[in-house]
C-alpha cells in the first residue's frame, strides 16, 4: 500500500454495524484494522487499503448502515503513522514534549491526529477511540516543545471548528514514571 487510505463507521446499533462489516469487506479488498462494540452501546469499524478500495467499501457501509450511522470518516492518503497510532504499534524510544488532544468525537480525533502528523514534525505515540472512553477519543504525540504547542494549536482549531473539543494538554518535561505506567501502550 503506497498511499493508504482510512475510514472509519460508528454506528448506534451493533448488529447493523456489524451486518455493515460484512458488506464493507465483501464489496472491495480492504483490511479490517478494528471492528467492535464501543461505549456507550455503539459499534465502530475501521477499515484500511488502496484509496479507491477503501472510498468504494466506505459507500457500502453507510448504504447498509442507513439511519444507524452515526459519523464517518474517509481519510484519503492518511499519514503513515496514523493506522499504527491507532494498532497500538508505534514503538516510541525517547519522549520530549507531550501534547494530548481530547475529543467527544472518535472521527474528529482522527481527523485531528491526521492533520498534526501531515504538517508539524511531531510524533504520534497513540490514538484511543471510544472504549472505556464513553465514545470519546484522544490522541497523544510527543516532540519539541515548540512542535508540540504549534500540533496543539492546529489540533485545537479543528475540534472546535468541529465542536467537539473536550481538551487539550502540553506536559513540557514529562515525569519518567508517567510515560512507563501512565499513558503508553
Amino acid at each position: 500500500m503506497k498511499e493508504p487510505a482510512l475510514g472509519i463507521i460508528e454506528y448506534k446499533s451493533i448488529a447493523k454495524g456489524i451486518y455493515s462489516c460484512d458488506t464493507m469487506v465483501k464489496k472491495a479488498p480492504i483490511r479490517i484494522i478494528a471492528t467492535h462494540p464501543v461505549c456507550p452501546g455503539k459499534y465502530m469499524t475501521i477499515i484500511g487499503g488502496e484509496v479507491a478500495d477503501v472510498d468504494e467499501a466506505m459507500k457500502a457501509g453507510i448504504e447498509s448502515g442507513r439511519d444507524m450511522v452515526v459519523n464517518d470518516l474517509f481519510l484519503p492518503y492518511v499519514h503513515k503513522s496514523i493506522i499504527p497510532a491507532i494498532s497500538g504499534t508505534i514503538e516510541v524510544k525517547e519522549f520530549e514534549s507531550i501534547g494530548i488532544i481530547e475529543t467527544f468525537s472518535v472521527t474528529t480525533s482522527v481527523k485531528a491526529a491526521d492533520i498534526v502528523a501531515k504538517e508539524t514534525p511531531v510524533k504520534l505515540v497513540e490514538i484511543r477511540l471510544a472504549n472505556g472512553l464513553g465514545g470519546k477519543g484522544y490522541f497523544v504525540m510527543t516532540g519539541k516543545l515548540s512542535d508540540i504547542e504549534e500540533a496543539i494549536g492546529l489540533a485545537k482549531a479543528f475540534a472546535i471548528k468541529d465542536g467537539t473539543l473536550a481538551n487539550a494538554e502540553i506536559i513540557a518535561s514529562p515525569h519518567p514514571q508517567l510515560i512507563e505506567k501512565g499513558m503508553y501502550w
